[in-house]
C-alpha cells in the first residue's frame, strides 16, 4: 500500500462580524492585495459610465430623470457623471494597472473638469 497523500495546510484567518455579516480577517502580518484602488472609485466609475450610456442612448432624458430612478439627487448625479469624463490615461491607470489615486472621490470629481493632459498629475500626484 502507498503512503496517505493527504495534506493539510494551516492558515491562521479570523472572523468577525461587520455589518452583520461575517468577514474573513488576515494574519496582521499578511497586507491583502485587493489591487490598490478602493471598490468605492471603481463602483463610483462604473456607475458614471452607466449614467452616461443612458443620456446617450437616450433611455433616459436627463440628470433628474436618472437621479429619480436611481433615488439620488440630481445634484449627485451631475456632480458623479463627470467621472465618465475622466482622461483615458487616468482611467486605465486607476481601471487596467489597478494604481490608487492620491485623491478622494470629491477631489476625482474636480479633476474631471480639468483638461486631460492635466487630470492625470492632479488624480496621482495629489
Amino acid at each position: 500500500m502507498s503512503a496517505p497523500t493527504t495534506m493539510r495546510v494551516f492558515i491562521p484567518l479570523t472572523i468577525r462580524k461587520r455589518n452583520g455579516r461575517p468577514k474573513i480577517v488576515p494574519p496582521a502580518d499578511v497586507v491583502p492585495d485587493n489591487g490598490g484602488v478602493d471598490p468605492h472609485v471603481l463602483k463610483a466609475i462604473a456607475k458614471a459610465w452607466s449614467w452616461r450610456r443612458k443620456l446617450e442612448s437616450g433611455a433616459e432624458a436627463t440628470i433628474q430623470d436618472i437621479a429619480d430612478s436611481e433615488g439620488f439627487s440630481d445634484r449627485y448625479v451631475g456632480r458623479m457623471l463627470r467621472l465618465a469624463y475622466l482622461a483615458p490615461a487616468v482611467l486605465d491607470k486607476l481601471l487596467i494597472q489597478r494604481m490608487p489615486p492620491a485623491v478622494s472621490i470629491k477631489e476625482m470629481v474636480v479633476a474631471a473638469e480639468l483638461p486631460w493632459f492635466e487630470q492625470e498629475r492632479a488624480v496621482f500626484a495629489g
